[in-house]
């Protein structure tokens, strides 16, 4: 690579609207450029890196038997419908028609589509099958942000496992676990597994891959003490049981007059938050619920749709509250209440002597008693674990960490299988329906993760295996006959002997092709100048530890291979 010929455009400022390391160093050392919100191009240098990622991913991938295919991006809406995920995914979903006024989709993923092809599959001879591909995935996020994390249209590596039972399926998700985790370590990603909930793709388990970073927009709840880790929309924890008082035999009405929230009650009124039930309304695929927590726990929203498997959830509008309850929030609860829905956080269990609105506008009710005055229909792990709380495995205090999602892999189950028609003949004659497994990594995320990781205040550090080029020769003056000779054969030496390397020939001054070495992440840097040159020796400079040295030119290739570990 001729820095000459190659388009660097690097910029000496930081973009005003990056917030994410990796944006702003991915923009002002010219790897990327924003097209609209959620959508980049990826220029020379963003390509070389990507080329590596994906040839990292493609090499563990084959190395479990794993066979790369290429399935197209836009799909018939019909084969989602028979999944039933074309109403899931909603405003998620790209949606179109061609001129014909066929229904097509821009693939959000790829489950449905392989599936499909697994529908020529015969007989359990033929499995496990593990099929991959890298391929262009479009989400309308509302939100895209933070460069590369967050987009609308990226390239994902996602492969699909095909086996004839459960104990298959485990193996196969083993084997693609343990792939992802040597590909993490490739990339120079320090990603870690967490339990993590399967969400619209349906089935019995699933783990995120984690990279910890302040640009990461999960909170991971992790154990400092044990392995458990968990994504905090699954995770959980041992609370300490809470020892109430028995209460009255019924529960006692206090007028509130003024008290909105669950604060409010606890300072008027000395019902601290751990002795009140919260009550949302939420309307679940088209039904109006009241959701239970205890007062001082939020609502995870994830457990929430997990628990009902529900389709859509929103909250209630005041309108709706009133005409169902006959109050405002505020005053909200589920005392008596048998003609909607009640779904109740596992916290509540047991307890009793508690405080909750009386659906009466300003009027509260003391003495509750969950068991013996809601009729709660589902019990359900709800609620938000928080910072400091008891590991449920071991029972130390848990430590939130924000971090980036980089990997997810499921099992999957037979959804889709089952609704596409897969079937096989069995050991016995008799059809069986394969059970399917899905793991993704985002490339460009990945590339992401690994800058948010690999970065200083000069620029970025890529890992070398990582790096657009292993090394740069920088040639400090192009009018100097004899180092533009020596650098061009010290280029072409490195080139011969399999270093991925790049010669800066621009005319440009030496601090200049000094700062865009560093800015871009080049992992190593060799200056030829007059200077040194006349006592026959070039100087080269490790970017990771700033550390420089002068080594005789005829040295310098095999120096620098060792350096790389070649």
């Amino acid at each position: 690579m001729r820095w000459s010929q190659v388009h660097i455009p690097t910029l000496r400022e930081d973009p005003a609207d990056a917030d994410a390391a990796s944006h702003r160093l991915l923009l002002r050392a010219g790897f990327i450029r924003q097209l609209m919100a959620g959508h980049y191009s990826m220029l020379p240098l963003g390509m070389r890196v990507r080329a590596k990622v994906i040839a990292v991913i493609r090499e563990e991938m084959n190395a479990i038997g794993a066979q790369e295919f290429l399935l197209p991006a836009m799909q018939p809406a019909q084969i989602w419908e028979k999944t039933g995920r074309l109403a899931v995914m909603g405003d998620e979903m790209f949606r179109l028609r061609d001129r014909k006024g066929a229904e097509l989709v821009l693939g959000v993923t790829h489950e449905e589509i392989f599936a499909t092809l697994a529908t020529e599959l015969s007989s359990y001879r033929e499995l496990p099958q593990f099929w991959y591909q890298f391929q262009l995935k479009f989400r309308d996020e509302p939100r895209p942000k933070s460069g590369l994390i967050r987009v609308r249209e990226f390239t994902m590596k996602d492969s699909y496992s095909f086996d004839l039972d459960q104990a298959g399926l485990d193996a196969s998700f083993d084997a693609h676990r343990t792939a992802y985790e040597r590909i993490f370590a490739r990339l120079g990603i320090p990603a870690f597994a967490v339990e993590a909930s399967n969400g619209t793709m349906g089935g019995s388990d699933s783990v995120e891959f984690m990279c910890p970073t302040s640009a990461g927009e999960d909170l991971v709840a992790r154990c400092p003490n044990c392995d458990y880790a968990a994504n905090l929309e699954k995770a959980t924890s041992a609370l300490a049981p809470v020892q109430d008082a028995p209460g009255p035999d019924a529960p006692a009405t206090l007028p509130t007059p003024g008290v909105r929230t669950i604060e409010d009650l606890a300072q008027r009124h000395g019902l601290g938050a751990d002795r009140q039930i919260k009550t949302l309304v939420e309307v679940i695929d088209g039904q109006l619920t009241l959701v239970l927590l205890r007062g001082d726990h939020p609502l995870a929203d994830q457990k929430l749709t997990d628990a009902t498997g529900a389709a859509s959830i929103r909250p209630a509008q005041p309108d709706e509250i009133v005409a169902a309850l006959g109050a405002s929030p505020g005053s909200l609860g589920a005392v008596g209440v048998t003609d909607l829905p009640v779904i109740a956080d596992l916290a509540l269990q047991g307890r009793t002597d508690m405080a909750t609105g009386a659906n009466t506008d300003e009027v509260h009710l003391t003495g509750v008693s969950v068991a013996r005055d809601i009729s709660v229909g589902t019990w359900a792990d709800l609620r938000e674990v928080a910072a400091g709380e008891p590991c449920p495995r071991c029972g130390t205090p848990l430590e939130l960490i924000q971090a980036v999602e980089v990997g997810h892999i499921f099992k999957l189950g037979r959804k889709f299988t089952t609704a596409l028609g897969v079937s096989v003949l069995g050991p016995d004659g008799n059809a069986v329906t394969p059970i399917m497994g899905s793991y993704g990594i985002g490339i460009e995320r990945a590339i992401a993760a690994i800058a948010e990781v690999h970065h200083d205040d000069a620029g970025l550090t890529w890992p070398v295996a990582m790096a657009p080029v292993e090394a740069t020769v920088i040639l400090l003056s192009t009018r100097d006959e004899a180092a533009r000779t020596a650098a061009e054969a010290l280029y072409q030496g490195l080139l011969a002997a399999g270093v991925d390397a790049a010669i800066d020939d621009r005319e440009e001054r030496p601090g200049v092709k000094f700062k865009d070495a560093e800015l871009t992440g080049i992992p190593f840097r060799l200056t030829v100048g007059a200077r040194d040159l006349a006592d026959g020796l070039v100087e080269i400079t490790s970017r990771a530890t700033g550390e420089k040295e002068r080594v005789a030119v005829t040295d310098a290739v095999p120096h620098l291979r060792a350096l790389l570990g070649k």
